[in-house]
């Protein structure tokens, strides 16, 4: 996917797309579509669920050769090697500090709003057989199997089966390999530079059905639980939501405006993305297309290849402002009351089991029945009060994860001198910049910008 969507060419720079071929038009009125379907037809909305399984198991086929070779690619090419923990460095503090704070924000709001207040449920009613695969899956997620995890069987395992951190350490790992036996290994960097053209116009291609793969999600999800279930639990959505608005607009406004960028104008670049997550529920659906257009809005390739992925583990903001305001969503409504001391344990748990449960399929239920589990008086039983609401509130968890590991990548680019102010004001004015002159040459003839540099040609909509 582009910058801004558009097809053209160099040698028409007065053309313009119908508004109707822009890929987040699209995406808008599948969502719309897909949520009439499920509303009016469930019984057809719920069987069009492989629709969106279908588009997302394709983006995700795409994930491990898309980080591994944006990754080793960019890591070959550096002269100082230093400067790579540097990053890791100052972009792991960054995830821990605002990790945290998403935390004690959903910690603090359901104190002051008290969403599960008056609802007086008796724990004994509560179905634990529903919740039982979550429990039993956060009971065996562990620290030091979380730590182990990230070592791939084989060199190759990391890009068949296995986890977003196992693909970045193999990358890396390769990434320094070829830059300490260049230029003997100049053959093995120039081939996975074209490798890697080839990965990303493959991304520009599925990306083209993403509106069938949002009205598939949008309609199974409404057509299966039906809009109508949100309206007994509604305190609790609203609160999430509203929070989660807060927190990108207030906190992670505030980081922008002192980096020297809008989030709103961030918002609007990647709007398309947006809607892709918002119609999937998936975060991951994005990352591809994330990590290509923060490198047009002036991110250093290295900086976007380190920070995106291993944010998509470590940087969970909605996921946690949904741990903590769950967690006590859950104890208000069985009219148990915790001390600050089980609070407080409740956040110091949390920080470790959101990392644990990284790439877990339901993680933000993994990691709040982890979370419950250290304070016995709440049952984990408790988690069937939200199961059926859980679906709704993913997608915001997605869209706040996916806004928050944006924002981290300019930030640690930023602080790294690897931001080109001028691309990035460009790019989010609606006016992108062509790649530096060392890599317009190759991106030009069929590289992942191709698109890109033809559009930053043609006259702004």
């Amino acid at each position: 996917m582009t910058s801004r969507e558009l097809g053209g060419t160099a040698n028409a720079p007065e053309r313009r797309v119908p508004f109707y071929r822009l890929l987040y038009v699209q995406v808008l009125a599948a969502i719309a579509l897909g949520a009439l379907v499920g509303h009016f037809f469930p019984h057809i909305g719920a069987s069009l669920k492989p629709l969106g399984d279908g588009f997302i198991a394709l983006v995700k086929m795409i994930i491990a050769p898309v980080i591994f070779l944006t990754v080793a690619t960019g890591i070959a090419s550096m002269k100082d090697m230093s400067s790579v923990g540097k990053v890791a460095g100052k972009a792991i503090i960054y995830f821990l500090f605002f990790s945290t704070l998403a935390l004690i924000i959903g910690l603090a709001v359901a104190n002051i709003v008290h969403p599960g207040s008056g609802l007086n449920i008796d724990p004994a009613t509560l179905d634990a057989s529903s919740v039982s695969s979550y429990a039993t899956t956060a009971e065996e997620q562990t620290v030091s199997g979380f730590l182990l995890a990230i070592i791939p069987t084989t060199f190759f395992s990391a890009l068949t089966h296995g986890s977003i951190l196992q693909v970045l350490l193999v990358a890396i790992l390769t990434g320094v390999a070829i830059a300490a036996t260049r230029p003997q290994s100049d053959l093995a960097l120039d081939l996975l530079n074209s490798v890697n053209e080839v990965i990303f116009k493959l991304v520009h291609m599925l990306m083209k059905l993403a509106p069938i793969g949002a009205f598939g999600a949008i309609a199974f999800t409404i057509g299966e639980f039906g809009i109508g279930s949100l309206v007994n639990l509604a305190a609790l959505v609203g609160t999430f939501y509203a929070t989660s608005l807060l927190f990108v607009l207030v906190v992670l406004g505030a980081v922008a405006r002192f980096t020297g960028f809008s989030i709103l104008k961030l918002i609007r670049y990647l709007r398309a993305e947006l809607l892709l997550v918002l119609g999937t529920s998936s975060s991951e659906a994005a990352l591809p297309s994330l990590m290509e257009k923060l490198e047009i809005a002036g991110c250093r390739k290295t900086v976007v290849g380190l920070v995106v992925p291993t944010g998509y583990s470590f940087n969970l903001d909605g996921t946690n402002i949904y741990m903590t305001l769950a967690a006590l969503f859950i104890a208000q409504a069985l009219g148990i009351e915790l001390s600050l001391g089980e609070q407080f344990a409740l956040v110091l748990v949390a920080m470790i089991s959101s990392k644990g449960a990284a790439g877990v399929t339901g993680a933000g239920f993994v990691i709040l029945a982890a979370t419950l589990s250290v304070v016995p008086s709440v049952p984990v039983a408790g988690m069937a009060l939200i199961l059926g609401i859980d679906r709704f509130m993913s997608e915001c968890r997605a869209l706040t994860n996916f806004v928050g590991n944006a924002v981290a990548t300019i930030v640690v680019a930023r602080w790294e001198n690897a931001l080109d102010k001028e691309r990035l004001a460009a790019a989010l004015a609606g006016y992108p910049m062509p790649l530096p002159e060392e890599d317009t040459e190759r991106h030009e003839r069929s590289g992942p910008f191709s698109e890109a540099l033809a559009q930053a040609r043609e006259p702004a909509e």
